[in-house]
């Protein structure tokens, strides 16, 4: 069978393996008025919210709190439990050890995310980016047994558990994988005049098909898309994030990789894609100009509490690290611990703070009215992930008697 996409070749082991055609597609890409007016809706909205997140007393504390907000729900899509309040907590507190063991797993994320950020100002984005990248995703946690840092050399698959013959989907075997990648690698350094959300779309999607990693393909893909936009200076800073709408549509997201590879349907996905950045974008604006609002409105209420310079500098801070303990703001305000405490009872007097330890000694407290601008509603929305639980999982599992050898299970995209 082939398609505009590529096509499934039968393998000497006796299984067919999905062969991607070289991007662009092929025949180009159809952009009727719909797919045109999604596209225009989409940059529109990605050029309000990159607008408006310049607008913030500090940006860059924003694009922080993004930045942990993607980790933890790109990896809550391959199955970890950890939360954003799990991730902040790991930061202010030495004590690991009531934490959920994935945490390990969403910090990486995070430091990856940041890695390769930093990464795009003196190095193009290459297989050589996505290498390095893939090694810091997968340091020490879950995975970290899977060649970190390296491009498979055995054949992997998803869906169906440990049997190959089962699979849903086979990505290309090794030779024609590395052939693959650097086919891609080309594209993204010569997309022959497409519109930076479309060299987006496209290049996630072929990634994911490539499958290149014997782990962590799910969320190197999702890091691939803001590289992308921020290296195309489309953003100048990393604030769009499409975890939270694949989450709330992975059945959907799963269907339309299918429809591209088995019937070359490039511009469905297209739409799916563009329909995310479009209402992402509009909501991280929402929650830009909510933070804002918030910052103005708790100031107010900190003059009108007649509160210290210090206590100021406190407040600003939690926009920073919406958790925290004492020591913590002592070590900040460099004041003794009666005077920290004292100031942190003031921000609990109006509202600012919620003590959430429940103790006497090591106390925790919470900046609600903040964290709650980013709270996870995507769960709500979810239109298929539960039919199919395990088509999202990152993770490998080793090969089953019967597999070819050097085989390993892929469950998901």
């Amino acid at each position: 069978m082939k398609t505009r996409a590529g096509r499934a070749i039968r393998q000497p082991e006796g299984y067919s393996a999905f062969i991607p055609a070289s991007l662009p597609p092929d025949p180009p890409l159809r952009f009727d008025s719909q797919l045109a007016t999604i596209l225009a809706t989409a940059g529109t909205a990605l050029g309000r919210l990159d607008g408006v997140s310049a607008t913030l007393p500090n940006p860059e504390l924003f694009v922080a709190m993004y930045v942990r907000h993607e980790a933890v729900l790109s990896s809550q899509i391959e199955g970890t439990q950890s939360t954003l309040d799990d991730v902040l907590t790991f930061e202010i507190d030495s004590d690991h050890s009531k934490l959920p063991g994935d945490i390990e797993e969403v910090v990486n994320y995070v430091n990856a995310m940041n890695y390769g950020l930093t990464r795009l100002e003196t190095l193009p984005l290459s297989l050589r980016l996505l290498r390095e990248i893939h090694g810091r995703l997968l340091a020490g946690g879950r995975g970290s047994e899977k060649s970190p840092g390296e491009f498979r050399r055995t054949q992997n698959w998803i869906g169906g558990g440990r049997r190959l013959a089962d699979a849903t989907f086979i990505p290309p075997p090794p030779h024609e994988m590395n052939i693959a990648l650097g086919n891609l690698e080309r594209f993204l350094h010569d997309p022959g005049g497409l519109d930076p959300l479309i060299v987006c779309a496209l290049a996630h999607a072929q990634f994911e098909t490539v499958h290149p990693f014997l782990d962590g393909n799910g969320r190197v893909g999702r890091l691939l898309t803001t590289f992308l936009l921020c290296h195309a200076k489309v953003l100048q800073r990393p604030v769009l994030y499409l975890s939270h709408y694949l989450k709330a549509h992975r059945g959907t997201y799963y269907d339309r990789l299918m429809a591209i590879r088995y019937e070359g349907d490039w511009e469905g996905w297209l739409r799916f894609f563009l329909t995310g950045v479009a209402t992402v974008s509009r909501e991280a604006e929402q929650t830009a100009r909510r933070i804002v609002e918030l910052r103005e409105q708790l100031r107010t209420a900190a003059q009108s509490a007649d509160m210290s310079v210090n206590a100021f500098k406190l407040l600003d801070h939690l926009f920073e690290q919406p958790i925290i303990n004492v020591k913590a703001a002592q070590e900040l305000l460099k004041v003794s611990f009666p005077a920290a405490n004292g100031m942190i009872g003031d921000l609990q007097k109006v509202g600012v703070l919620t003590e959430i330890t429940g103790g006497r000694r090591n106390r925790m407290f919470r900046f609600d009215p903040y964290l709650d601008l980013f709270a996870d509603v995507s769960d709500a929305a979810d239109d298929g992930a539960a039919a199919q639980p395990t088509q999202y999982e990152d993770g490998e599992s080793p090969a089953s008697p019967g597999d070819p050898p050097g085989a390993a299970s892929a469950p998901a995209d």
